[in-house]
């Protein structure tokens, strides 16, 4: 099961390898909400509401395995591209944590490490090495809702990296292309540039959906949920009866939105672009929910010059029981950093 806890809800989904063609089945979809403020800025406020929502998420889904991968992300999450000295996996599990304080700027002791070595260049004694870093805080605030909601937690990942393993699953690759995966959540946005099929640049800014929906909630002085329905395209009411059209101060409102988090986006782009002169930006996929926010494809590639398109994690997904396909085509871009957890492997 990939299991996305996501600062405005929680997605669930259970796939399988399918024996015809050895593509995977969606076997089960799930979704929850989470009350505001459950999650602020990745620090769980209200454990128990997340745990429910797990469960309820699970059980929209009729999701039978108990396995569980799950992602995090923001600022208690580092991962770096670096050089090091060429050595044996072996030689580099023992040294680590030596290498990986020069680099993180977190207590050694407090964090979780892991890396993948991704080239080595034997001539030169050197090799590229992607290192990760997540504090242990916050793992073990995961390991704990994911447990106390009578789940098996099995792998931590990243979320700009499970994108990427929807992304390969879905998308033919072009090894000459440079495409920069940009996943908007509620409060976070996650950025991972793929460069010869590899992560060459990741980041995470606090940023995301939940923006446009507290500006439309001050607008209009409506709900949380309304905000939320407004937010991606729908229709506005007042004393009950259906508006005809989005009032003015709403779409200025969300165009102020856009601009903030576009601007925020376009400069760790411009930033990449900077350090990587050999490497422009081909493609830009888009997904999350902040991604559906009504003409914010649109608005990024006017702003950014750069083709945007929303990703659909489901391309190649074959549904193996009655999912409605209007349902998964709203769904399917939700669902990236899910799709990709749940795309990974349990080593033996």
């Amino acid at each position: 099961m990939g299991l996305d806890i996501g600062s405005s809800s929680v997605k669930a989904v259970e796939i399988a390898r399918n024996s015809k063609d050895k593509g995977f089945e969606l076997r089960g979809l799930g979704r929850a909400s989470l009350p505001p403020e459950a999650i602020v800025q990745g620090a769980f406020l209200n454990s128990s509401a997340i745990v429910d929502a797990i469960r309820e998420a699970v059980d929209d889904g009729k999701i039978a395995t108990k396995d569980v991968a799950a992602a995090v992300s923001g600022h208690s999450v580092i991962a770096k591209r670096v050089n090091l000295p060429a050595m044996s996996r072996e030689e580099l599990e023992d040294q680590i944590q030596w290498e990986a304080e020069q680099y993180i700027p977190f207590d050694v002791n407090e964090v979780n490490l892991d890396f993948q070595i991704l080239e080595s260049n034997a001539d030169e004694g050197q090799m590229d090495v992607l290192l990760v870093a997540a504090k242990k805080d916050l793992i073990d605030d995961y390991v704990q809702v994911i447990s106390e909601a009578g789940l098996n937690p099995v792998a931590i990942d990243v979320a700009g990296f499970a994108v990427q393993n929807a992304y390969e699953v879905n998308y033919e690759q072009d090894p000459s292309a440079v495409t920069a995966l940009v996943n908007i959540g509620s409060q976070v946005v996650n950025i991972n540039v793929l460069l010869k099929g590899v992560p060459a640049f990741n980041r995470d800014i606090m940023t995301g959906g939940a923006q446009y929906t507290e500006e439309i909630q001050k607008a209009l002085s409506v709900s949380y949920d309304e905000a939320e329905h407004i937010k991606m395209g729908g229709t506005p009411a007042e004393g009950g009866q259906v508006r005809d059209v989005i009032p003015e101060e709403v779409e200025q409102a969300m165009r102020s939105v856009s601009d903030t988090v576009i601007g925020e986006i376009s400069r760790s782009l411009d930033f990449f672009a900077a350090t990587s002169s050999d490497a422009r930006i081909t493609k830009v996929l888009l997904s999350g929910g902040g991604a559906l926010t009504s003409g914010f494809a649109a608005a990024f590639s006017e702003r950014t010059g750069l083709g945007a398109e929303i990703m659909d994690p489901l391309a190649r997904m074959l549904p193996s029981r009655g999912f409605e396909a209007e349902y998964l085509s709203k769904m399917g871009p939700i669902l990236a950093v899910c799709i990709g957890l749940a795309t990974r492997r349990i080593s033996s």
